[in-house]
């Protein structure tokens, strides 16, 4: 079962409402202390907040297990602070979320702030008697509250409401949502001072193998070498079909099981950029086995293959619209004779121009596309969507819902022919 590993660094006692974990009970950490809580080993979500004179403020959101078997976490600022909060999985600080110095932050800015925008913020920043600031209201109340912490803490904590319910929502705070790697240990660190966590706090235990740190690996359109100069090695040719230029990125899996997989979505192997019409070879490890999409957000088409399976050897791979659509892709082996003569799964018309309006949602860079019909931690299933690409693709040709009846495309030259429309 994953623990919740909360840290008080500060001099004081630091009250916490706990929702969803330790029976629903406040919890006060000791100054200077460390308390455990333990959360149930199924899918659990929650929050841990800090209280302030009565008032809450900044606080941790938590879900273990949830959408691919990966973790969520943030902090959020949108009911108020009054202290310094980051949180990350244990032992992994490229998952680490919040602003340790948020409060630091909050007061430098009120200092250089006009008289009229702290007028404009009456009611909404608290001060001591000598004007020192010691906390903050609910963003959600002060509309032009939000603005002003944005200039200090935009794309470290939730300042906004993210995407929801078909709301596009604010890119910054949006990547605060960005999925943990499995489910681990969460590392919850307070502080008056600076919230990042100790060298006892989980922060370098566990840490991943440098050769797992890396940069993504981009090619340009420039530097493209056609498909046909690269006979015998393993990945995939690429094909862009649409009329405009596109970035695609691979993700590898953070974990694969029988039947089961971590969804990777915010750290990407490498990205190709294909100007229209254009193609190259992308060269990938056998031990790859993840997908391939535009950009690098949801809703999206995913191409999904792995180059190399366990039984066969083989590359295996399908098409998925279950996290959305944003146009269409085919894959294909490369391995019959004549070439381009065997299997193709996916489909190449357009699902999105004539479907119904329900359908459709507007993506953060305001890409119009075909929700999820299977839901993730921005919106539920879009059974409007589900039922127009049944109509319009079908689950054979593509995974709309559920785990099988979806042709199982293989290539025992562990390569692949993928094109996107």
């Amino acid at each position: 079962m994953p623990k919740i590993f909360i840290t008080n660094k500060s001099g004081q006692p630091q009250k916490f409402l706990c929702h969803g974990f330790n029976n629903n009970k406040d919890l006060t950490v000791p100054a200077h202390s460390k308390s455990t809580l333990q959360a149930p080993d199924h899918q659990n979500s929650g929050a841990i907040i800090a209280v302030h004179d009565g008032h809450e403020g900044e606080q941790a959101e938590i879900t273990f297990n949830g959408f691919g078997g990966n973790d969520f976490i943030d902090i959020s600022n949108i009911v108020g602070a009054g202290g310094n909060i980051t949180i990350q999985q244990q032992g992994d600080a490229r998952t680490r979320k919040g602003d340790p110095l948020f409060m630091q932050n909050l007061r430098r800015a009120w200092g250089k702030a006009s008289a009229g925008t702290k007028n404009d913020l009456r009611g909404s920043i608290f001060t001591d008697k000598e004007g020192k600031v010691v906390r903050m209201g609910p963003i959600k109340d002060h509309p032009k509250l939000e603005s002003f912490v944005r200039g200090f803490a935009d794309g470290k904590t939730y300042i906004g409401v993210g995407a929801w319910n078909g709301s596009p929502g604010n890119a910054a705070d949006n990547g605060q949502s960005s999925a943990g790697h499995g489910t681990k240990n969460a590392v919850i660190t307070y502080s008056d001072g600076d919230a990042t966590p100790g060298e006892g706090d989980g922060n370098n235990a566990h840490r991943a193998p440098m050769e797992q740190i890396r940069m993504v690996e981009h090619f340009e359109a420039s530097d493209a070498h056609k498909p046909e100069e690269h006979k015998g090695e393993v990945g995939i040719d690429l094909h862009n079909q649409s009329n405009k230029e596109c970035t695609y990125f691979f993700y590898d899996n953070y974990w694969n099981g029988n039947g089961t997989a971590g969804a990777n979505f915010d750290h990407p192997l490498k990205s190709v950029k294909l100007a229209p019409k254009a193609s190259r070879f992308v060269p990938l490890p056998a031990s790859f086995k993840g997908r391939v999409q535009r950009g690098t957000i949801i809703p999206a088409t995913w191409v999904e293959f792995q180059c190399e399976a366990s039984n066969d050897h083989a590359a295996h791979g399908d098409i998925s619209l279950q996290q959305g659509c944003d146009g269409a892709a085919t894959i294909q082996g490369t391995d019959g004779a004549p070439h381009g003569s065997g299997p193709v799964g996916g489909f190449t018309k357009d699902v999105i121009t004539h479907a119904p309006a329900a359908a459709k949602v507007k993506r953060q860079d305001g890409v119009v596309c075909l929700g999820s019909t299977m839901g993730n931690w921005m919106a539920g299933p879009n059974e409007a969507a589900a039922q127009w690409l049944f109509k319009e693709v079908g689950q054979k040709k593509a995974y709309i819902k559920g785990g099988s009846g979806t042709d199982d495309i293989s290539s025992k030259n562990r390569r692949f022919e993928v094109v996107f429309y």
